[in-house]
């Protein structure tokens, strides 16, 4: 989205290095740990990819493929929300990645303001609770005998607590992007 250049490259460097780690997370020997990661890794490096400044923004047709895209990352989602309502996250997070790039495909080089403000603020809404929500979740937890945190034997990248932070990264990169629309 087409803000400020510094602001814009942190957030293209959060968002790549969350996506980086979420495909590291893929080799997770737990199936749904690795399943949950590679929907996670597309969505980090989708936004790295949206969240470039103006000055390097990619021609007007990469709008509509971000759309088809997440549009088929939005399916999947949906599809596997029957059996896991944490990929409910991941519909909204697609669905709000289509909304922004039909956005961008609409208004290119302007500075936001041309989406819908009532489904703007809606997703702003949603993402600022689910920052709220996941901020909670990363609280300490008890500490077990042995100085870890209890299941503290997993490796890694099976680590629920480094999951979660990149997951509120996202969170505050999407609402941060909607700001923009």
């Amino acid at each position: 989205m087409h803000g400020p250049a510094s602001p814009g490259w942190l957030l293209v460097a959060l968002c790549a290095l969350t996506g980086g780690y979420c495909l590291l997370r893929m080799r997770s020997a737990v199936e749904e740990q690795r399943r949950a990661a590679g929907g996670e890794a597309l969505m980090g490096f989708g936004m790295a990819v949206m969240a470039v400044p103006a000055a390097a923004a990619p021609p007007p047709w990469a709008w509509a493929a971000y759309a088809l895209v997440f549009g088929a990352a939005a399916l999947r989602a949906l599809w596997a929300a029957r059996t896991s309502p944490h990929h409910l996250h991941h519909l909204v997070g697609a669905v709000a990645m289509v909304y922004m790039a039909v956005v961008m495909a609409a208004a290119p080089g302007e500075h936001g303001g041309s989406g819908s403000p009532l489904l703007t603020g809606t997703l702003l809404l949603y993402f600022a609770g689910y920052v709220l929500w996941a901020g909670v979740r990363l609280m300490p937890v008890a500490v077990s005998g042995s100085g870890r945190a209890a299941g503290g034997g997993t490796g890694w990248g099976d680590r629920p607590e480094v999951a979660r932070a990149c997951r509120l990264s996202m969170g505050i990169g999407m609402f941060a992007m909607l700001l923009t629309v």
